[in-house]
């Protein structure tokens, strides 16, 4: 990581955008050109999960359009409040693999902090809108609880910062945070799970930049979308023509890249990398 500069006390461009969201639903429906009937739904779940949603991501939505795939991730719906079957508010199990202030353990190497309850869109999928946030928040005491608890667990090799999302916490807050957990010799990787980069690109400014790895896709986005599309295309298209199994036998460089198979690992650096059993692709085909 490189030492970030003083963040500027200027107001930023993505803390505007989040002040400046669509929450209403009735702006929203009139903003698309849609017919006023789909507002009806959003506002009687407004007291369950409100809408909001950047209006960077509504200007790519398409005008008139009530199934645009866009608008679909955040318009409130009324099938929300039906009864389903099998149907339950932590659907992935966190409140189970809660093993601290907003730490989440579910996978060997890895641990998970909740470290906000606050986002930028409300994707009307998401798996934790019923989190005790107001609880179960590695951010309550300053991340110090939870840095404590990746200090003391030198099984773990890989920190996520989740949420809500992280990114919507302040250049410094996040530096503070990512100073400290690179003080942690066994900690080897930290990864956000984050919106941001797509509903409020600003968000992506100089502060975040400095605390990244060297990206050079990231650098030359256009030229390494095509230069990957190239390299990549033929073997897509093998996958596609040809089904994954009798792909992969028919192409040595296929094999190579297969990391799991039939519920197996079979990338021996991945399988050390999480702890898992490693099983020869060989043995699976």
């Amino acid at each position: 990581m490189i030492p970030a500069p003083v963040p500027s006390s200027q107001p930023s461009d993505w803390r505007r955008a989040l002040r400046n969201a669509v929450t209403s639903p009735d702006e929203l429906v009139k903003l698309l050109e849609l017919d006023e009937a789909w507002a009806r739904p959003a506002r009687s779940l407004a007291h369950r999960f409100p809408l909001r949603v950047p209006r960077e991501f509504v200007a790519r939505m398409r005008h008139g359009d009530p199934a645009d795939p866009l608008l679909r991730q955040v318009l409130p719906l009324a099938s929300e409040l039906d009864d389903c079957e099998g149907y339950v508010d932590d659907p992935v199990g966190d409140l189970d693999a809660l093993a601290g202030p907003g730490l989440l353990r579910k996978y060997a190497g890895r641990a998970l902090l909740i470290a906000t309850g606050a986002c930028a869109v409300h994707c009307r999928y998401c798996f934790r809108r019923n989190f005790p946030y107001d609880k179960e928040s590695a951010t309550r005491s300053g991340f110090a609880a939870a840095l404590e608890a990746l200090r003391a667990d030198e099984s773990l090799n890989e920190v996520i910062l989740s949420g809500g999302d992280p990114l919507t916490l302040s250049d410094r807050r996040l530096a503070d945070f990512a100073r400290e957990v690179q003080r942690i010799a066994h900690i080897r990787r930290l990864r956000v799970h984050t919106r941001l980069p797509v509903v409020v690109p600003q968000r992506i400014d100089e502060g975040v930049l400095h605390y990244g790895v060297t990206n050079m896709p990231g650098a030359v986005p256009r030229t390494s979308t095509y230069a990957l599309s190239n390299a990549t295309l033929p073997y897509m298209v093998k996958l596609a023509n040809m089904g994954a199994e009798t792909a992969i036998q028919a192409n040595p460089a296929l094999a190579k890249g297969v990391n799991s198979y039939k519920g197996k690992i079979t990338y021996p650096a991945v399988a050390e990398a999480f702890g898992l059993a490693y099983t020869p692709l060989e043995e699976l085909l």
